[in-house]
């Protein structure tokens, strides 16, 4: 599992607990970045960013346009605006149209963070009640990124993680605490 250079999450619904659990388990000294895309309420302002912070006491911020991506930082995707990573390994927020009635789409971060970091990537699914995701963690698999799925027994919705389940066979399928404990053996100097 070493080698990779970022981690992509995404969650729907039961997405706030199942990022606490998973995120909670990380090691002090995590510093590879973590992208987590969750679907939100379009139109008011979130309040996640600062929820993790507070409940991991770890760096967390809501992304930026622009912004280069940095280790050991945890961005969430603000609501109304799709969250990509460009090839230069900076973020672009977008207003283009939903995915799957979703924007942040999980499917947009997902493609463009396999794109600029291809076999170096990690991408993990976790609860939701659409099939946001799905395609994207099948892309990262195909362009040679690792990818993790919530064991849908585990979920507290199972419809996404078994959406990315009927379309490819990812790396491991985990529960949260396992997903946890995955990322926190990962190569801590790999940044």
């Amino acid at each position: 599992m070493n080698g990779a250079r970022a981690v992509v999450m995404g969650a729907s619904a039961g997405g706030v607990a199942a990022l606490l659990q998973v995120l909670g388990a990380l090691p002090s000294a995590f510093a590879i970045p973590v992208l987590c895309v969750l679907h939100l309420p379009d139109g008011r302002h979130s309040q996640l960013a600062e929820v993790l912070q507070r409940r991991l006491q770890r760096p967390v911020r809501e992304a930026s346009d622009k912004e280069r991506i940095s280790a050991g930082m945890i961005y969430v995707a603000g609501p109304g605006y799709h969250l990509s990573v460009e090839r230069d390994l900076t973020l672009s927020l977008s207003q283009e149209a939903p995915v799957h009635f979703s924007r942040p789409a999980i499917d947009f971060l997902f493609m463009s963070a396999s794109d600029a970091y291809g076999a170096s990537l990690l991408g993990v699914l976790l609860t939701g009640a659409n099939e946001d995701g799905a395609a994207g963690l099948a892309y990262i698999n195909n362009n040679g990124g690792r990818t993790i799925v919530q064991d849908p027994r585990d979920a507290q919705v199972a419809l996404m993680p078994e959406a990315a389940l009927a379309l490819h066979q990812p790396d491991h399928i985990l529960t949260l605490s396992g997903i946890g404990q995955l990322l926190a053996t990962l190569e801590t100097s790999a940044c």
